[in-house]
């Protein structure tokens, strides 16, 4: 519990601060396998490797979380494929890249064919959205390891750099950042979710999320959204300095990856309205507005930072291009740090 009772996503099982301390610790036996290929630092969305010529490759792997929970809960599997090939190539286009082929990892304590389909066509439907080959991967069978109906899902991308300015951040005082709307939760917090809905409120999959149209199942299985297309147009165009993707952690834990040490990012919490669902979980776990946004994406699935000159045009070209996007705050010097404006009112 936070000091005023709150709900936090220690309480869920999930404690971002033990994380971070194994992320910190892990640096040094990550960073003894460096070789003169590797191009990115520790902590980068995606690892950049040199494969010679002009020839730079960017990786990532990721899985999907306790999202995975409220699938098998609703019984609906055609989505979480589509979450693990959009977080994925989310966190390369961050490094500059565009997608060359993904794998996916399927594991279960006995196989359901129904299912298996169901998540591998989700896998297959947004590779293609993407423009990336579904190069192969693994379905593992692992009985008594899994329970009945339940499985894990990981994957695995390799791109290649198309955009080197982006790679580069070179971020300025006097940049603007624009938030990009997320499409709901994306795949981050459901550990805090579940136990909210699930546990405290005793609701389930088949009830109407309340303040939305729709039911609670249709809500946290919407798919994690990708940027690709929408950014693609204005990275070829030298348009883009730096992305950030936001998914565990929030703005806070993920915009500051992108940061010089001498800058800092001021976030203007009012220039968007949380979508209901954040809104809700908010008022009903009686989490203080700091954990909310350190757990969730309140609304912004990625956050790019342009010149100033630029913003009109990249705004426009994301508009027409379907994704919502804003203006949600500014580059300053500082120390490196993101700071919410208006985090006492979010609250």
């Amino acid at each position: 519990m936070s000091a005023d009772g709150g709900l936090t996503y220690r309480d869920a099982g999930v404690d971002l601060d033990a994380a971070a301390d194994v992320k910190a610790r892990i640096r040094d036996m990550v960073e003894s396998t460096r070789t003169e290929a590797v191009r990115a630092g520790y902590g980068s969305f995606g690892g950049r490797f040199h494969a010679g010529a002009d020839a730079e490759l960017v990786a990532s792997a990721d899985g999907v979380g306790t999202k995975l929970k409220v699938a098998f809960r609703a019984g609906r599997h055609d989505t979480v494929g589509r979450d693990l090939v959009n977080h994925c190539v989310n966190d390369i286009l961050t490094e500059g890249a565009v997608p060359l082929v993904f794998m996916d990892y399927f594991a279960c304590g006995r196989l359901n064919r129904g299912i298996t389909l169901d998540v591998v066509r989700g896998v297959a439907e947004a590779c293609r959205e993407n423009g990336c080959a579904l190069l192969g991967g693994e379905t593992a069978e692992m009985p008594d390891f899994y329970p009945a109906g339940e499985y894990d899902l990981a994957g695995f991308v390799v791109g290649r750099l198309e955009w080197p300015a982006v790679a580069r951040r070179e971020v300025r005082a006097g940049d603007v950042l624009l938030g990009l709307a997320s499409s709901g939760l994306h795949t981050n917090g459901f550990s805090f979710v579940r136990k909210l809905l699930f546990d405290r409120l005793e609701l389930d999959v088949e009830d109407r999320f309340p303040g939305t149209d729709a039911t609670i199942g249709d809500v946290l299985l919407r798919p994690h959204r990708s940027y690709l297309r929408a950014l693609q147009g204005p990275c070829g165009d030298g348009l883009i300095r730096a992305l950030a993707h936001v998914t565990g952690g929030g703005i806070p834990g993920n915009l500051n990856r992108v940061l010089p040490s001498d800058l800092d990012a001021v976030v203007d919490l009012e220039s968007w309205t949380p979508a209901p669902e954040f809104r809700f979980l908010q008022q009903e776990s009686s989490a203080p507005a700091t954990e909310m946004y350190r757990t969730f994406n309140m609304g912004v699935g990625m956050v790019a930072v342009v010149r100033p000159e630029d913003e009109a045009s990249v705004v426009s070209r994301l508009e027409r291009s379907g994704c919502p996007v804003w203006r949600c705050g500014e580059v300053t010097s500082g120390t490196g740090a993101v700071r919410l404006q208006g985090l006492d009112r979010a609250g």
